[in-house]
């Protein structure tokens, strides 16, 4: 029961917890109402069995015992002071009454609670690295500590940010509601990252023993699906949906049994989900067809390049350098002029590639694919101790156990 439990908390803790922040007002209030809830869960299941609908039961449980701390609260206030507190609480039912479940308000969808609640962590009265941090610990339950090093700041910094986003929502008013009209879109560029930032924490963790959280990387596609239902035909939605699907294709074949990384090249093709790879590429295409497309729908005509080829040594680079050429004049940044270079090299030579990552190293000190693409490529054009270096360098600055694995299995077969 206890692991049953621990994996509904996984799977469902989340989604439990957006309910509870729309239906209290309050993400605090919220996350002590989850807490609540699944030791109720823990107490109770074991004797009366688990309910049949266990996530309206943690929802309704958690939502019965915060009032029912309002009502004790309240005995401290005059009723006065808090008509609505009283109220609320007289109608308390026993969670465990017959027929308790009836008492779910089903004039709401809770697949729907949690793309609310990234719109309001998204809400531009707080600042962008707010936004994002407050929706990784929020929505999806990140680790304080995870997102402070994805950041690059330290944890009670991060923390402290956290608490005055949160405040600042409270203090505002700011609605649990997805916008509508030009304050959507306003928002949507913040909301794509978000999304995108789990994504990219479950399909390769920045950090860690494990190279992917898939539930995340799953929880991320589902995010993006509910966002293009409300937004059909937004070409960046489904952009981001495609490049989501067209990498999470690859799952499977990225990762051997041991948990070491398999580099694109060497990867079992034949585990690629070619479903996940069709819709992706139909999504992909449809985006670019639509006006105002942007980074995310080039990255996901990129990834259906690399997709479709039957084999590594069937990669069209001419046509992936010329979208990265289309993504560097939409998105200018040196991360996408590291990729461009990588392709480059792949259709040029190693020297080519070489010589445009030469000056990005100095723009990227901390992004440890940089090195490590320096020292691919020098390990290519024969330049062995270059890439020793370079391996070295990206040995220390990656913080994923996996990928330091591999950069060390490459060091080695230099010295072999």
């Amino acid at each position: 029961m206890t692991r049953l439990i621990e994996d509904l908390y996984r799977r469902e803790g989340r989604r439990v917890y957006s309910t509870l922040v729309r239906l209290l007002g309050s993400m605090d209030a919220a996350e002590e109402a989850l807490h609540d809830a699944f030791v109720a869960a823990a107490e109770q299941w074991p004797s009366h069995g688990v309910p049949a609908n266990p996530v309206a039961w943690l929802v309704s449980v958690g939502r019965f015992k915060s009032i029912d701390k309002a009502r004790r609260q309240s005995r401290f206030v005059s009723i006065d002071a808090a008509p609505g507190v009283a109220d609320a609480a007289a109608a308390v039912p026993d969670e465990q009454a017959p027929g308790w479940e009836q008492l779910w308000d089903a004039r709401h969808d809770i697949e729907d609670d949690r793309l609310r609640l990234i719109f309001t962590c998204c809400h531009p009265s707080l600042a962008e690295t707010a936004r994002i941090a407050l929706t990784l610990r929020e929505v999806c339950g990140l680790p304080t500590e995870a997102i402070a090093s994805a950041f690059l700041i330290a944890t009670p910094a991060l923390a402290q940010r956290i608490v005055r986003a949160k405040a600042k929502i409270l203090a505002a008013g700011i609605p649990y509601e997805v916008p509508v009209g030009a304050e959507r879109a306003a928002r949507l560029a913040s909301v794509l990252r978000v999304i995108y930032l789990v994504f990219n924490e479950g399909y390769s963790a920045h950090a860690g023993a494990s190279a992917q959280h898939l539930e995340l990387a799953d929880e991320a596609i589902r995010l993006a699906r509910l966002l293009l239902n409300l937004m059909p035909g937004e070409p960046e939605v489904m952009g981001l949906l495609a490049l989501m699907q067209l990498h999470h294709a690859r799952s499977a074949a990225r990762c051997t049994a041991e948990g070491d990384l398999v580099p694109l090249d060497e990867q079992d093709r034949t585990r690629w989900d070619q479903s996940a790879i069709a819709e992706g590429a139909v999504l992909a295409e449809a985006a670019l067809r639509q006006r105002g497309f942007g980074a995310y729908a080039l990255q996901a005509a990129i990834a259906a390049v690399h997709a479709e080829a039957a084999a590594a040594t069937a990669t069209d680079w001419p046509q992936i350098v010329g979208l990265y050429d289309a993504l560097l004049r939409s998105e200018p940044s040196p991360v996408v002029a590291l990729n461009r270079a990588v392709a480059v090299a792949m259709r040029d030579g190693p020297e080519a590639g070489l010589a445009l990552i030469g000056p990005l190293l100095p723009l990227l000190p901390d992004y440890h694919l940089a090195p490590a693409a320096m020292a691919d490529l020098c390990r290519r054009a024969g330049q062995i101790e270059a890439a020793r270096q370079h391996y070295r360098a990206a040995a220390a600055l990656a913080q994923q156990a996996p990928e330091r694995r591999f950069l060390m299995r490459r060091l080695a077969e230099l010295d072999g």
